[in-house]
């Protein structure tokens, strides 16, 4: 092989490899919307069995700031996050999809993540952000395949107030699903044959 042409292999094999390896960028921006101070951050993989450092060390995240949390793409899209905040009450959310974010806010009434556009629309991952925007809490959701029979486990595990958000993983390209959740009052609101994969958030209220 001519020198020219191993130079040509060489740039191309520079090029390409990253790009195959990598399946998304996990990093995300932190929002502090809760009215106090967030005195410790942890982000770590599904997979790993502790919380692993503190982020911020020896700072704090004032109410109002953001802190960028830099995730190498070799740890993967899923992660656990949890803070701590001023009056040492933690607060975690559990196997979030952050390749698929841009920002998490944390606060009584933070929003749902703001999501990066997914090219081609649908991207066989049928997880999805559940969002309370009904003027009451959201006290039960159950979410299930239209090939189940029933709707199986209840996923809150305390209620959804207005204004936030529940992440919901499901089984990669299981796309149609039926959601169900009930308000407070013990009113009941269902979603039939939803494709979970054409979306990010889904809205009740």
């Amino acid at each position: 092989m001519s020198l020219r042409r191993l130079v040509i292999a060489a740039l191309l094999a520079l090029a390409g490899g990253p790009a195959l390896a990598q399946q998304g960028d996990p990093s995300f921006n932190l929002v502090n919307r809760s009215g106090q101070a967030i005195n410790e951050i942890y982000v770590t993989p599904v997979t790993q069995q502790n919380w692993g450092r503190d982020l911020l060390g020896s700072d704090v995240l004032p109410n109002g700031r953001a802190f960028a949390v830099r995730i190498a793409p070799a740890a993967g899209c899923r992660q656990d996050v949890r803070v701590v905040y001023a009056d040492r009450r933690p607060e975690e959310r559990r196997n979030v999809d952050t390749c698929a974010i841009t920002e998490m806010v944390f606060g009584a009434a933070a929003p749902a993540p703001q999501a990066r556009p997914a090219p081609g629309g649908s991207t066989g991952n049928p997880s999805f952000n559940l969002v309370n925007q009904g003027g009451q809490p959201i006290r039960e959701v159950y979410v299930s395949s239209v090939r189940q029979q029933d709707w199986g486990t209840q996923r809150l595990p305390q209620p959804l107030a207005p204004g936030a958000f529940l992440p919901v993983s499901l089984p990669q390209d299981d796309c149609v699903n039926d959601v169900r959740v009930v308000w407070a009052d013990g009113r009941r609101e269902d979603r039939r044959q939803v494709d979970t994969c054409r979306m990010v958030n889904l809205v009740f209220g």
